[in-house]
């Protein structure tokens, strides 16, 4: 499985929620060949990964992608962790 970080420009943020997903996906015990990776927006497209994550401001242009799991806080480690083990556990992925 790829899972891929999007935001408006592909760096700050999206490095971010890159290296907190990595960070969750240990905590939760998730397969180690699921691979997370950054990206802008603009330039991401559906073949690109298995799962995309955003933030609330790009949800609309982010529905393009396929299976997007949306984060009302970027920074709210929890709710990344939360919404992760659910959306894997749905895919029986762990």
């Amino acid at each position: 499985m790829k899972i891929l970080v999007v935001c408006g420009h592909g760096l700050g943020s999206s490095f971010m929620v890159e290296m907190n997903a990595q960070e969750a996906l240990r905590n939760i015990n998730a397969p180690s060949d699921i691979e997370v990776e950054h990206s802008d927006i603009m330039t991401a497209s559906p073949d690109m990964a298995d799962l995309f994550i955003c933030g609330r401001d790009l949800e609309e242009n982010a529905e393009r992608l396929g299976n997007v799991l949306v984060l009302d806080n970027i920074l709210d480690k929890d709710e990344l962790q939360e919404k992760l083990e659910a959306k894997l556990k749905e895919d029986n992925l762990i």
